[in-house]
């Protein structure tokens, strides 16, 4: 399996965490992609032209993070990281929705403060989008007492999202009023698939 691949993505970082967790890194290549390179050739495997896009083992081109990660989660016999059914299975969705929603605000905010030329910026809109984080952080900090024990595809999204605010930092410390939060972050971040992935520059 070929992944197309940023190491700053935290929707990457997702596939990776559960393709380690799978048993299943061994079998992906990486290749490196710009998106947002206007030579790159990531239209053929995603028409977003956004990583991850995953190209399997029979030439299908799967996109984006979710449909990937339960792709991966369907080829090992190991626990699974997406329950396959009842209450357990719509938690663990809807936490993985939750963080994936974090995560496009923080990736909107890095866009709009850091790419975007500065006459065109519109801070409101930056603003709207760290609203959504907090608002879904505090969401997170009355969960967090239910996320210890648990490794499903939603604390993976979490850890990942977690992971992007401290790598990109778009809002302020979002540790100071989350403690329980937080506490849970500092044992997972010491999960061996999260330490291979960090991400830097």
């Amino acid at each position: 399996m070929n992944l197309r691949y940023s190491q700053t993505s935290p929707f990457v970082r997702k596939v990776m965490i559960t393709a380690i967790e799978a048993g299943l890194d061994s079998r992906i290549t990486r290749e490196t992609t710009n998106a947002w390179s206007p030579e790159t050739d990531l239209p053929r495997h995603n028409p977003l032209s956004k990583v991850p896009a995953l190209v399997t083992d029979g030439g299908e081109a799967l996109y984006d993070s979710p449909v990937i990660c339960e792709y991966l989660d369907s080829l090992h016999d190991g626990a699974k990281l997406f329950p396959p059914a009842g209450g357990a299975r719509w938690t663990a969705l809807r936490r993985q929705a939750l963080a994936d929603g974090i995560m496009d605000a923080a990736v909107a905010v890095r866009v709009e403060t850091t790419s975007r030329p500065e006459p065109h910026r519109w801070p409101a809109w930056a603003d709207r989008q760290r609203a959504a984080i907090n608002r879904s952080l505090d969401a997170l900090e009355e969960e967090a007492p239910l996320l210890a024990g648990q490794w499903t595809i939603g604390e993976i999204s979490i850890a990942c999202a977690l992971g992007y605010l401290d790598f990109r930092a778009p809002v302020d410390d979002w540790r100071a009023t989350r403690p329980q939060l937080a506490a849970w972050y500092a044992v997972t971040a010491q999960r061996a698939s999260v330490v291979a992935t960090v991400p830097h520059d």
